[in-house]
């Protein structure tokens, strides 16, 4: 099935806000643990990464600031989670994220 089609019925929707809520905070809290994994390459991966989501959480009605946003999924102020966590990003990565998104505006 194309996840990406305009499909009458997506399995998604079916899921139970619950259990969606419940895998959305899974899988935040092993971005959390898994600080290793930069977002630069998540971007360069997949297109999103850990401020993407403290984005969609915004646009999904969360009533807090960006940055109140980016610490609830980074688990501290973001400029603490960049002192501890992030490396500065490599040519290379900045051409992989730029494809990345280039996809992302395909959709």
């Amino acid at each position: 099935m194309d996840t990406n089609s305009n499909a009458a019925v997506d399995s998604l929707d079916q899921i139970d806000d619950a259990v969606a809520a419940a895998a959305f905070r899974r899988l935040v809290r092993h971005l959390r643990h898994r600080s290793d994994a930069q977002n630069i390459d998540l971007m360069g991966l997949s297109g999103f990464c850990r401020n993407c989501l403290a984005d969609w959480i915004r646009d999904a009605g969360y009533a807090g600031s960006k940055d109140e946003a980016r610490a609830a999924i980074h688990g501290m102020p973001m400029d603490e989670w960049k002192a501890k966590h992030q490396r500065p990003a490599t040519e290379e990565q900045l051409a992989r994220m730029e494809a990345s998104i280039a996809k992302n505006r395909a959709e």
